[in-house]
């Protein structure tokens, strides 16, 4: 029996070192470089009269940032409206048609999935039914929602002004939709 045991012990020891350590999930916190880089960091001057931050997260979804970034150097993103806004859900803009079913003319994404959870302020890449048709237009979650983990591409959280977030028109669409007036990088 002690012979057993001792056989056991190190064996079971051997067996778990061996096998692969679980992949741990990319933090909701972005990485001290990403935060200290101002084209990171994106201001939505909106019509209710708060003004959001959203850190950027190229280290997440490169794709996706970069073509934030271009759009709002253009000045794509300013004048356009959150058209679907779901209380205890989120609230979703940067379609120039207003409808849902608008984009920039640059072509669709492709996804950048991860781990990283879907929390109350965290800013989505919204897209059609199929996984590759993200463009312009995004979400910021009002609360925490799992079933979009991994399902949908994370670019941001929100780190200053939820509250205005919070004071966005709700509505599928709002009745007085609340407009992005001006969209700008910092720095």
């Amino acid at each position: 029996m002690i012979v057993k045991a001792l056989f056991s012990a190190p064996l079971a020891a051997l067996l778990m070192a061996a096998a692969p350590a679980p992949m741990a999930a990319p933090s909701i916190a972005p990485p001290a470089e990403v935060a200290a880089n101002p084209a990171n960091h994106w201001f939505l001057d909106l019509s209710n009269g708060g003004t959001v931050e959203i850190v950027l997260r190229p280290d997440l979804a490169p794709h996706h940032i970069e073509r934030i970034q271009t759009l709002v150097r253009r000045g794509f993103y300013n004048g356009l409206t959150f058209h679907r806004v779901m209380p205890g859900f989120m609230a979703q803009g940067g379609d120039p048609k207003g409808t849902g079913e608008g984009g920039s003319e640059l072509p669709d994404l492709k996804a950048e999935f991860t781990p990283v959870p879907f929390l109350r302020g965290t800013v989505g890449a919204a897209r059609a039914e199929t996984d590759d048709s993200a463009n312009s237009q995004f979400f910021i979650m009002f609360v925490p929602n799992a079933e979009l983990d991994g399902r949908y591409t994370v670019i941001g959280r929100v780190v200053k002004g939820m509250d205005a977030v919070d004071r966005i028109e709700r509505g599928e669409p709002p009745a007085n939709p609340t407009k992005i007036v001006k969209a700008y990088l910092g720095g």
